[in-house]
């Protein structure tokens, strides 16, 4: 591989990209704000748009960290999406990303979310290619750059236990499969399916199956470990797969696999991984208890602990604090 080109003065401070726009009525959700889904959508195009204007090559999503939803965005908000380069390897990039929103008429907005994306560069083989590195010129950069650095170990902690696991129809936990074809309108500019629309699909996935688990509409508040390990092509039959593994003090942890392949084959190739976290709201939106899901299968069991290692890697993290609806549930503590 040959050495990553650089960067001159004039473009190294270019390691930032911001989208401003309007939440339209078209973005409204099942939760009645924006669900989290589309905001990951957000997230992913910010993110390409300052990756590919870091490395000037088409860029591919590898990987989105633990993302946590604050207060929803409304519609009818003016959000910000930043996405910024804070670490480079020798193809990819990690980027965070940061959403805020208000509403046009007041200054009562604030940070929604926030998350580390990784990109990759490719070239027209599909191959990985060099890209600029990024040097942190101030101490804030120099913060970002550590904090990315120091997170890389965790990620393939999470990545190595997401692996190894194997889902069969030996679980008796509740299970919700959507089936459909990749439409046109989901390509990205690589000619494969966008990352955020994919995550768009866990997203509707999760809310089905914990919405049918305990009754009540529910939310996503957290998605993690969401690792591409293939593309997914235009014209595909699509299968997201989401099945409960895990109840906390009020959240239910849902991991997600999308699969796909051709229409003309039964053969189907997994694409992407996750573990997402809904909680279930009453009338007025507040958060409340969700009944104690009791493993019963052996798969169960090993999902269960799956789970629960993967609650134990993320509170490792530098400056890791979980919150309320990540910590294990009453009666559930080792």
């Amino acid at each position: 591989m040959s050495a990553p080109p650089s960067h001159d003065l004039a473009t190294a401070a270019q390691n930032s990209v911001t989208l401003r726009f309007l939440a339209s009525p078209t973005d409204l959700g099942h939760s009645g704000s924006v669900d989290a889904g589309t905001v990951l959508e957000w997230v992913d195009k910010a993110a390409y748009a300052a990756a590919v204007g870091w490395a000037r090559a088409y860029c591919v999503t590898a990987y989105v960290g633990n993302i946590h939803f604050a207060d929803p965005v409304v519609i009818g908000d003016l959000v910000e999406v930043e996405a910024t380069i804070v670490h480079t390897g020798t193809s990819s990039m990690h980027i965070r990303t940061t959403v805020s929103s208000r509403s046009v008429s007041e200054d009562d907005g604030g940070k929604r979310s926030e998350c580390l994306v990784i990109f990759v560069a490719v070239g027209p083989d599909g191959r990985p290619v060099p890209v600029p590195a990024f040097e942190p010129r101030t101490d804030a950069e120099r913060l970002d750059s550590e904090h990315a650095v120091a997170r890389i170990g965790v990620r393939r902690e999470i990545v190595e236990e997401m692996r190894r696991q194997e889902y069969s129809d030996a679980g008796t936990a509740e299970r919700t499969v959507l089936r459909f074809l990749a439409a046109p309108t989901d390509v990205n500019w690589g000619g494969k399916v966008h990352g955020g629309t994919v995550m768009d699909w866990i997203d509707e996935a999760a809310y089905v199956c914990s919405t049918r688990y305990c009754g009540r509409d529910t939310v996503a508040v957290f998605s993690g470990g969401v690792r591409f390990l293939k593309p997914l092509r235009i014209g595909d039959v699509v299968e997201v797969e989401a099945r409960l593994v895990y109840t906390g003090q009020k959240g239910m942890h849902v991991a997600v696999h999308v699969r796909s392949g051709s229409p003309r084959s039964r053969e189907m190739e997994l694409t992407t991984t996750c573990l997402t976290v809904m909680v279930a709201r009453d009338d007025d939106g507040t958060a409340v208890p969700v009944p104690s899901w009791v493993p019963a299968s052996e798969e169960d069991r090993r999902l269960h602990e799956h789970a629960r290692n993967l609650l134990l890697i993320r509170s490792r993290a530098p400056g890791s604090v979980l919150p309320t609806h990540l910590r294990p549930g009453a009666g559930d503590s080792r």
